[in-house]
């Protein structure tokens, strides 16, 4: 193996991939612009959609509790939802989402308390819709509250304290610091965003390079040239490494400069809302974006470069096979699921990074990058993980250089 012939080979495929407009897109335009918009739209819409939620009054059918007026008035000046008249189709209201919640109660529920007998109240809604879900938060903190005050007017008749039946309260505090609270929240989704970005930022190059040269007829020239298979098939490789490789960079530089705008924006629209809340003496409760390590996320990133020979070594040997791009890519196309499978089984809760799944390639990337944006760093299982990548990637390289030496794949007819 000749390096400068390597070299040689990798800076003529550099440059004709840098005149190449699709590579360009594939490469760059679409980490740099087309991930942080899906991400800024898809949160701004979130965010109009939630807001728009919290605004509506939700729409609430009263069941039952005819002869319960005391209930029923305290239930209509309610302002946070607006009582329907009940109907016997309520059911199909709420699944058609024309009607948010139902709240039925018994016909002498005054009474019932009146005999300190207990009663039951059944809230019906629409699971998972997030509407139902305010409408239900509100009848749920309603008859909370209707019950701590039936609560203390019992006590109070029998001459007790309301802190009788509540002797102690029950606070939670948060003692994680906001870079593993945050690792938990992201640490899934931040390392799927970086395979199938690796992956695809791999795919046209090696399309390109193999099946491609076929196509043109140009590959049958650069085998005449007085280079070595071997350092021909390394060149090409290291032009479809540094593809995806860049592709990651560039992704991870224009989700960072996001999160700094995202944040900016969050905090001016807080610091709005904080002021807002002061000048009618309410309290606002602020939330904050979630943060995470970057120290984490560059190892992250480190630890992507062996997926990257992976990906780029079977992107290659799987596209050489092929006569032309068209074929490679009903090759290639199904590779995306087998690819993008690992990444979310890695971001199932309940799944945790051992010894036996750091022997998983895809997986063990998965799984040990919600440890690394958190923070911490298992370097055991870090080294298990770049370790066993590595190999893989050696091995599916090695199958790369064998099948370019083989001429029934190079000429295939």
């Amino acid at each position: 193996m000749n390096w400068h012939n390597v070299l040689t080979v990798y800076g003529k495929e550099l440059r004709d991939s840098l005149r190449d407009r699709r590579t360009l897109i594939s490469m760059i335009v679409v980490p740099t612009l087309m991930i942080p918009g899906i991400m800024l739209v898809a949160g701004v819409v979130s965010y109009k959609v939630v807001k728009q939620a919290e605004a509506e009054t939700p729409t609430v059918m009263l069941l039952g509790g005819e002869n319960s007026p005391a209930v029923r008035t305290a239930l209509a000046a309610n302002k946070k939802i607006q009582l329907v008249p009940a109907a016997g189709d309520w059911r199909q209201r709420i699944t058609d989402k024309q009607l948010r919640a139902a709240v039925e109660i018994p016909g002498d529920f005054d009474a019932v308390l009146g005999r300190g007998e207990a009663a039951v109240v059944r809230l019906y809604n629409y699971e998972s819709e997030l509407r139902s879900g305010f409408a239900v938060g509100e009848l749920r903190s309603f008859f909370s509250d209707y019950r701590d005050k039936t609560v203390a007017a019992r006590l109070l008749d029998h001459g007790l304290p309301a802190a009788f039946v509540r002797p102690f309260e029950i606070k939670t505090e948060n003692v994680a610091p906001p870079e593993k609270v945050g690792g938990n929240v992201v640490g899934g989704i931040i390392p799927y965003i970086f395979i199938l970005l690796c992956f695809t930022g791999a795919m046209y190059p090696a399309m390109d390079l193999t099946a491609g040269e076929k196509e043109r007829g140009t590959m049958e020239t650069i085998l005449c040239s007085p280079v070595g298979r071997t350092d021909l098939v390394l060149g090409k490789f290291l032009m479809v490494l540094t593809a995806a490789l860049a592709t990651v960079v560039i992704s991870l530089l224009s989700m960072g400069l996001t999160f700094v705008a995202g944040g900016w924006l969050f905090a001016n629209r807080a610091a709005a809302g904080a002021a807002a809340a002061a000048a009618k003496g309410a309290t606002a409760h602020a939330g904050m974006l979630p943060t995470i390590d970057p120290a984490g996320t560059l190892m992250v990133l480190a630890m992507v470069l062996p997926v990257g020979i992976l990906f780029s070594a079977v992107l290659m040997a799987v596209s050489l096979f092929a006569k032309s791009v068209k074929e490679a890519q009903s090759y290639v196309s199904p590779l995306v699921i087998v690819v993008i499978m690992p990444a979310m089984v890695g971001m199932l809760p309940g799944v945790e990074l051992n010894a036996r799944l750091a022997l998983v390639p895809i997986l063990n990337l998965a799984l040990v990058s919600k440890e690394l944006v958190s923070g911490v760093f298992h370097w055991n299982y870090l080294a298990l993980i770049f370790g066993s990548t590595c190999l893989y990637a050696a091995m599916a390289l090695a199958a790369c250089v064998r099948m370019f030496n083989r001429e029934d794949v190079l000429f295939r007819s």
